[in-house]
């Protein structure tokens, strides 16, 4: 995987915004469970494997960075902020996606 993988947008798939979901929501339960004190290095370490891996799963997006800046603010960082990015990023994808030409076939005329 290269550079250039990381930034390319994948076609949104119900697996792949699950997997994104999936992994917003373990970061923010975890984060929660950690408490407002957050141990400082777990959790920007759980910011930056939450961002990567959604970056991963339904492809980089700017909004993943004021996210992930928004995470390092003590009281901020209860708040399902990744849940919320995720949601904002697919739905903002999912308006600008053109879905893939059907699968050649027999063409039934009614």
């Amino acid at each position: 995987m290269n550079a250039r993988d990381l930034f390319r947008v994948p076609f949104l798939t119900r697996r792949r915004v699950w997997i994104a979901y999936a992994i917003a929501a373990a970061a923010d339960a975890l984060q929660w469970l950690l408490g407002p004190i957050g141990w400082a290095f777990p959790d920007e370490i759980l910011d930056l494997l939450a961002m990567i891996g959604i970056s991963m799963a339904i492809g980089f997006h700017p909004l993943l960075l004021p996210t992930f800046v928004l995470e390092l603010v003590p009281i901020a960082d209860l708040l399902p902020t990744w849940l919320g990015c995720v949601a904002i990023i697919v739905t903002l994808r999912r308006r600008q996606q053109i879905p893939p030409p059907p699968e050649p076939g027999p063409v039934i005329d009614v």
